[in-house]
């Protein structure tokens, strides 16, 4: 099984957000045996902390479910799993310097976006539209990125 770890600052936001949509699209085509989507955050600010309430409340209203504990991203995290992708490129820089060592390839989540690059905003200091914003770009990049992954493993 190929696993696929999302990455933003806290780890209450975007990349549980992401992980809860990857799963459940991976799952709804039948490929839930070849990837799971895990999450973690590059700072250590909300360690063992639940999702955003405004995070779980916007996956839920689109029929997703949401369970995670926040954690920290660390170098170990280059030898478990086999695709890293950042929310932001300020986090991708992090990643990068905590993998120093390591010939590990980092993507942002919105190179996998029809509809754009750059990065996926910070909500956590909006309302609860800015977390609908969020989703919408995860939904659409997540999308491209299974259809990539597809392709790399030749499924």
């Amino acid at each position: 099984m190929k696993k696929v770890l999302f990455v933003c600052l806290g780890n209450i936001c975007r990349s549980p957000m992401a992980e809860a949509i990857f799963n459940h699209k991976i799952k709804e085509i039948g490929l839930e045996g070849q990837f799971k989507g895990d999450s973690a955050g590059t700072s250590n600010y909300h360690i063992g902390e639940d999702p955003d309430p405004r995070s779980v409340e916007t996956i839920e209203k689109n029929s997703i479910r949401i369970s995670h504990k926040g954690k920290q991203f660390e170098s170990k995290h280059a030898e478990e799993v086999d695709y890293l992708v950042a929310m932001d490129s300020s986090n991708r820089a992090n990643m990068q310097i905590t993998l120093a060592n390591a010939d590990k390839h980092v993507y942002l989540m919105r190179e996998f976006d029809p509809k754009g690059h750059g990065d996926v905003p910070d909500p956590y200091y909006g309302g609860i539209n800015g977390f609908d914003d969020v989703y919408d770009i995860l939904s659409r990049s997540i999308d491209d990125f299974i259809d990539f992954l597809k392709k790399e493993e030749s499924l």
